[in-house]
């Protein structure tokens, strides 16, 4: 075997070698410290474009799921106030069926009419009140559009008309002062106690698609960010592996690259 003093091949090898086992530890470190097998592009470009449009998408779910939430919450004020509006209906439907009844004396009328207008009030002063940051609801001016979804389609946005609920509307613009007037009044308030329910009816069918809806938009935002993790993130038992294995290279490397250097003063011993 040929003895050189002026190349050091086994040296340069080792050298070589120690240099790529240091970078990989770092790399390992880097990796157990952060968390993320992607810390930068150049770990995986590719990975790394798809990790961010997961995790652009989580996000717009996320916000998505918030305006369900709100959506929510503001059907239910909707709902009950329309639900007060509608016992009232039936406490005014009773007021009305006594006094179409003959044997009601005019006094007892005006009596029960007196009650019926307090109750017209009511039901304008509940109209006027019931509103969500700052929108009413029931005043027939609301009708609301939703993102619900992270896309610009139909489909992801959900449009709710809850209607306009004021006495005006419903017809309730009449008196108890006469049977005659009362038997109207029963029919204006079975119209309105339709129309109450309609109202009703599609508030609680938007309630439902949107319970349906924040529960897809949960599963969704697990899975995303399932594939995002998969993608960007360590996994942290193989990379603990990994590490431990590069520092025993990292030992062994050193000795070696020692070893080599040694090897030429071999050579030099030759001349003592």
């Amino acid at each position: 075997m040929a003895l050189r003093i002026n190349t050091n091949i086994a040296a340069i090898n080792a050298h070589r070698q120690l240099v790529g086992t240091e970078m990989a530890l770092g790399k390992s470190m880097e990796r157990l410290s952060s968390g993320f097998r992607i810390n930068r592009a150049a770990d995986d470009a590719a990975g790394l474009a798809i990790a961010n449009r997961l995790r652009a998408e989580v996000r717009s779910l996320t916000v998505a799921s918030r305006n369900v939430t709100e959506a929510k919450s503001m059907l239910n004020v909707a709902e009950g106030s329309a639900n007060q509006i509608e016992g009232i209906l039936e406490r005014m439907k009773e007021l009305a069926t006594q006094a179409a009844s003959a044997n009601t004396s005019v006094t007892d009328k005006a009596k029960l009419n007196a009650e019926y207008q307090q109750l017209i009030l009511e039901i304008d002063r509940i109209v006027d009140d019931t509103n969500y940051q700052g929108d009413h609801l029931l005043d027939g001016s609301f009708s609301g559009t939703f993102q619900v979804g992270s896309g610009a389609q139909t489909h992801d946005q959900l449009t709710v008309s809850i209607g306009q609920l004021d006495s005006a509307t419903l017809g309730l613009t009449g008196d108890l002062l006469s049977a005659g007037n009362a038997v109207t009044e029963i029919t204006a308030l079975d119209g309105a106690i339709d129309t109450l329910s309609t109202s009703l009816g599609n508030i609680g069918a938007a309630m439902n698609r949107l319970d349906y809806t924040y529960a897809n938009l949960l599963v969704s935002i697990e899975n995303f960010s399932a594939s995002e993790s998969v993608i960007r993130d360590a996994d942290m038992a193989m990379e603990m592996v990994g590490f431990t294995k590069n520092q025993i290279l990292l030992q062994a490397g050193t000795a070696m690259l020692a070893q080599a250097n040694m090897s030429t003063q071999a050579v030099l011993s030759l001349f003592g």
